[in-house]
């Protein structure tokens, strides 16, 4: 049998404790505490009470999270503005909050990091013909989620630096 589905709790005072728990782990979106009540089993009354009651007792913040959740897939994966933005809007969290993330970012450090991204990049792509090197490079920092107008600016400066 499969343990998730064992996991029920029906008592909205045990969620309640259980969800702040869950919270004061890691730092969570609303959508992903939803989801997480909701395979709980309570329903739909229980949980608003209960992510309303998380909020007001400031268990969860979802600007906070998305501060959170912008600074570490940055730093930890080295990941663009684009791919942390899709993975917020995955998450449901609110545009204005996804642009206030992203300013947490600083210019110097963002591009720091691409060129970081590129050049260890450089040293593992094998091909020898120069366009195709730099079209793999820039494929692979498209996929990270940089902007293709910096990206196409940074590989300039290490080409020609």
């Amino acid at each position: 049998m499969d343990n998730q589905k064992t996991n029920k709790i029906i008592d909205e005072n045990a969620a309640r404790t259980k969800a702040e728990h869950y919270c004061s782990y890691q730092e969570r979106s609303q959508q992903e505490v939803r989801d997480k009540l909701y395979e709980w089993g309570l329903h739909s009354k229980a949980v608003e009470n209960i992510i309303s009651e998380l909020i007001g007792n400031n268990f969860l913040n979802e600007e906070r999270f998305a501060k959170a959740y912008a600074l570490g897939k940055f730093r930890q994966k080295g990941w663009g503005k684009v791919k942390i933005k899709q993975g917020l809007k995955f998450k449901k969290v609110p545009d204005v909050l996804i642009k206030k993330a992203l300013l947490g970012i600083a210019d110097d450090d963002y591009i720091k990091m691409l060129q970081k991204v590129l050049v260890k990049k450089m040293a593992l792509v094998t091909e020898k013909n120069p366009y195709k090197r730099s079209y793999k490079l820039q494929q692979f920092a498209l996929g990270r989620g940089f902007e293709g107008d910096l990206i196409a600016d940074v590989m300039k400066d290490l080409v020609n630096g």
